[in-house]
């Protein structure tokens, strides 16, 4: 088991260390990959991305990062101040399902998973920030009052920007070590800087890693960092009271013209027919009400006014075509 030890001024001096002297291997193969995700809990992946698959993604998921979602305004959404977020991202462009489903990777989550699906594909702008505020955690989905063991999950993380500082930063070994949970930098062991690895890269990099790990996005953030993260896990596992209640793994939004030439392993992958985790009725809990009443009341009378100068317009040129007696 992993020691929670109050070790924070040698926790501080590895930290300063490890850009420079952690790396993450790059493997290709299927073995090679489970292998260093069995072994170390994260691994670089190449290869999952074409030259124009990458350029596709990117300008489809920059759309939606121009403004923040209206009404009917399609845009990014906004619950933290430094983080846009998309979600439901296989809705925008067909690289984003065909990586989803990528060979490799079915093949790497089969060995490592077992029963798995795709319950999460989502991404994000971080905008530039000092602040600490996405801290030291192991991803909590699970009912652990339930689960006695800690079940896997993977997820997959590839940037769509290049990433030089604010990269993903992960403890090597810490996966499935405790149950996982925020954690604060005092309670952190003596952590050697070549067990710590931050994954920067060009856009187009990705790597997966076991979520039960020590990880998070690194600090400071000085550029603009785009990411996207498909989260895979059995569907079939209790999930804790505050997903089930956010609705958080609600079954995925799809765009019909990415769904050709799926297979049905792919279909089963994505989804298909599946209402373990769906919820019938369900009603998004509401946050800032009145700010939502206020935007919703001005947004009425600008279309109410709208409608006005329509009609008005209207008269006018009935008037002006109007025969003269």
């Amino acid at each position: 088991m992993l020691g929670w030890e109050t070790v924070s001024r040698v926790w501080e001096g590895a930290m300063k260390e490890a850009s420079s002297q952690a790396k993450v291997a790059e493997c290709s193969g299927v073995g090679e990959i489970t292998a260093a995700l069995e072994l170390e809990g994260v691994v670089r992946v190449p290869g999952l991305f074409a030259a124009e698959q990458l350029a596709a993604m990117q300008q489809a998921f920059n759309a939606r990062l121009r403004q923040l979602r209206w009404n009917n305004i399609n845009g990014y959404e906004k619950t933290e101040p430094h983080r846009h977020m998309v979600e439901d991202v296989l809705t925008l462009e067909q690289g984003f399902v065909d990586v989803a489903v990528h060979p490799t990777l079915k093949a790497v989550l089969q060995r490592y998973l077992g029963r798995y699906a795709l319950v999460e594909a989502r991404g994000w702008r971080s905008v530039p920030t000092k602040r600490d505020f996405h801290g030291w955690h192991g991803d909590e989905w699970y009912d652990q009052e339930v689960c006695k063991e800690i079940p896997r999950e993977v997820k997959l993380g590839f940037y769509l920007t290049d990433v030089r500082n604010g990269a993903f930063n992960y403890i090597r070994g810490t996966h499935r070590k405790h149950p996982p949970r925020r954690i604060r930098t005092a309670e952190l062991p003596a952590v050697p800087a070549s067990q710590i690895a931050e994954l920067t890269g060009p856009a187009g990099t990705a790597f997966l890693f076991d979520t039960s790990g020590i990880h998070r996005q690194g600090v400071p953030m000085l550029e603009p960092r785009q990411v996207v993260f498909f989260n895979y896990h059995d569907p079939l596992v209790p999930l804790q009271k505050e997903d089930r209640e956010s609705y958080r793994y609600h079954p995925l939004l799809l765009n019909a013209a990415f769904l050709g030439n799926l297979s049905d392993e792919d279909q089963r992958i994505l989804g298909f027919g599946d209402k373990t985790n769906y919820r019938p009725g369900f009603e998004q809990p509401r946050g800032a009400e009145r700010i939502h009443r206020t935007l919703a009341r001005i947004h009425d009378a600008n279309l109410r006014l709208r409608d006005l100068q329509i009609r008005f317009v209207t008269r006018l040129n009935r008037g002006s075509t109007r025969p003269r007696a």
